[in-house]
Order: C-alpha cells, then sequence, then structure tokens
C-alpha cells in the first residue's frame, strides 16, 4: 500500500532533506519515525531534495507499507515522536502509480527578505537582512523576465548533476509588507540553488549593484558572473508541490 505525506518542516538544524552518513537530515527522523512505529524498514521518496538550513511548508514525500492502519492514526502516532521541527500535516493513500518526484507538476518556492539597518533578532533565522534603501520596482520589472521557459544555467550554483538546465517559470512575484520583501516563484522544477541566486541577483538590481538587462544576458549567455550572490538558505522556504488532479 502506498501512503503520500505532506510534511512541514524547519530546517535550521539539518543537513538538508536527504539522508546523509555524518548528519542528521529530515528524511532520517521521518523514515526512523514511521519505521518504528510501522515494525518495517521504511523508505520515503520525496518531490526533490532541500539543502541544509532550507524550510519546507509543503513537502511532499511517498513510501510502502504493508501496514493497514488508517492514515490520521499513523500520522498521529509518527508525529507525537518527531521533534518539535517536523510534522507531518497530512497522508493519504495514492495509488500505487503516484510517485512524489516524478509526477510534481509544478513547485513553489518563497524567498523573505527584510529591510532595515539593525539586525532583526526575531528574524534573522527565516529571512535574509538587506540594507537600504531597496528598489522592489526594478526588482519586480527584473523578475517578469524571468518568466517562461529558458536555459537558467546563469542561476545554477556548480556542483548540479542536472541532465538539463532548460527550466519554465510560471509565477516570479516580489512583493511588498511595510519593511519585508517576499519573492514568490512557481516552476516545473528548479536547478541546485537556483531561487537563491535569483533572490541575489533581483535584490542586487534592487541596489542598483548591477542592471536589469543582466537579467537578459545571464539567460543568453549562461554567465553566473553577471548576476548577484546566491543568498542564505535560511529564507528559503518549500511552499507547495502540486501534482496532476
Amino acid at each position: 500500500m502506498r501512503y503520500a505525506i505532506t510534511v512541514e518542516y524547519d530546517g535550521t538544524r539539518y543537513s538538508g532533506w536527504q539522508r546523509q552518513l555524518n548528519a542528521v537530515s529530515v528524511q532520517e527522523v521521518l523514515e526512523d519515525a514511521l519505521g518504528a512505529f510501522l515494525g518495517e524498514k521504511t523508505v520515503l521518496h520525496a518531490s526533490g531534495r532541500t539543502d541544509r538550513g532550507v524550510h519546507a511548508a509543503g513537502q511532499v514525500a511517498h513510501f510502502d507499507t504493508e501496514c493497514t492502519i488508517p492514515p490520521h492514526k499513523i500520522r498521529f502516532a509518527v508525529n507525537s515522536a518527531l521533534p518539535d521541527d517536523v510534522r507531518i500535516v497530512d497522508m493519504r493513500h495514492v495509488g500505487d502509480g503516484f510517485h512524489a518526484q516524478y509526477d510534481v507538476v509544478s513547485k513553489t518556492y518563497s524567498y523573505k527578505i527584510y529591510v532595515g539597518n539593525t539586525l532583526s533578532p526575531l528574524r534573522r533565522l527565516y529571512y535574509t537582512r538587506v540594507l537600504p534603501p531597496l528598489d522592489t520596482d526594478a526588482m519586480r520589472r527584473a523578475a517578469a523576465k524571468l518568466v517562461g521557459t529558458h536555459d537558467f544555467r546563469a542561476f545554477c550554483s556548480t556542483g548540479s548533476s542536472a541532465k538539463t538546465s532548460v527550466r519554465t517559470l510560471y509565477e516570479v512575484n516580489v512583493e511588498t509588507d511595510g519593511d519585508e520583501v517576499v519573492l514568490t516563484v512557481t516552476g516545473n522544477g528548479f536547478l541546485y540553488n537556483m531561487v537563491r541566486i535569483i533572490a541575489g541577483t533581483l535584490v542586487f538590481i534592487g541596489k542598483g549593484k548591477i542592471p536589469e538587462e543582466n537579467v537578459d544576458l545571464m539567460l543568453s549567455t549562461g554567465e553566473r558572473k553577471l548576476g548577484g550572490k546566491t543568498f542564505p538558505a535560511c529564507a528559503l522556504t518549500l511552499e507547495k508541490v502540486e501534482y496532476p488532479d
């Protein structure tokens, strides 16, 4: 029997989603808790990996089991054994043909920034601070250039194992609320550090450090050096993963 779970986690103290030999991962604590309750080895297949320090509001994974206990009872029992920074927020039966990674239609990430001269202690683990001023209108104009199907190799860090760097972005929004700026990106897939590089590049444009036209040049030439720096992982959250109806 196959189950799909939706997971929320604070990635601050984890090495990322994927199980590793010498560090604690989100996958490890979930598999261990599920396996202990089900009495069998449990292997999770996620929609994709999140890196060290990245958070998730809606990571999706699936696993197979011989257990026939109702999903809500499994979820309740496993959540009671998990650390406070990881929770299964939804669990349901799915068909045997469902795959959490290969069936993904789109993913949405958010990147949170605040603009201020003083470090905010309450936001330091979940936001990136940017010194004022910041031209968010310029950021929006540059963000619009990223929508569509492009070769995003200039927005990828070295070390990626992706077979192609072509991706489609459906939305790239820059929203403001007081001193906070939230970048929201929805696409059919993402390269290694892609959203963090987009965030850094848009902020560099908003700070006047690079021109808006550099986004066009990055897409046409693949030159990473034309963009901004890769912004910190702590402000990045996987918000949701969409699948076919």
